[in-house]
């Protein structure tokens, strides 16, 4: 699944929302739609793709309340900065901000955040709740910080 929302301020970003169903996870498939990503970046060049924002979000973690565990969301956004580095470089890959959204919440926040390939939170529903969107929000920055970001 991929979604395209462009932003109408200067500069445009772009947001990619990729994951996969529960059924391809459990095969072992693909992390996602590879053409689908693919599709969604063409024809964009390096001062686009670095403005670009990609989400990870496991269809099946939708709405559940259940998500990926952190070692799973991290192999993902690997697999996601991989393919950033065929499209367009190392360098940009790197620069790309790669989020993951899927049932977080602020008991699961600190284990996702700290891995190394997730750069933020796609939060939905436990947004919702302003304690525990401001518990999220604290982590990501905790997090940040000890990052020296």
């Amino acid at each position: 699944m991929r979604i395209d929302a462009s932003r109408q301020h200067e500069p445009p970003v772009r947001v990619h929302l990729a994951g996969r169903g529960h059924r391809a996870a459990q095969l072992g498939d693909a992390p996602i739609a590879d053409a689908d990503v693919r599709a969604g970046l063409a024809g964009l060049d390096a001062a686009s793709l670095i403005k670009c924002v990609l989400a990870y979000e496991p269809v099946w973690a939708i709405g559940t309340g259940v998500n990926a565990s952190a070692a799973q969301a991290a192999e993902v956004h690997g697999y996601l900065r991989g393919l950033l580095s065929e499209v367009a470089s190392k360098e940009i890959a790197q620069g790309v901000r790669i989020l993951y959204g899927g049932s977080v919440k602020a008991d699961n926040a600190d284990a996702l955040l700290a891995e190394q390939e997730i750069d933020g939170a796609l939060v939905g529903g436990a947004s919702l709740s302003a304690p525990g969107f401001i518990a999220i929000v604290r982590k990501a920055a905790r997090g940040a910080a000890a990052r020296g970001e």
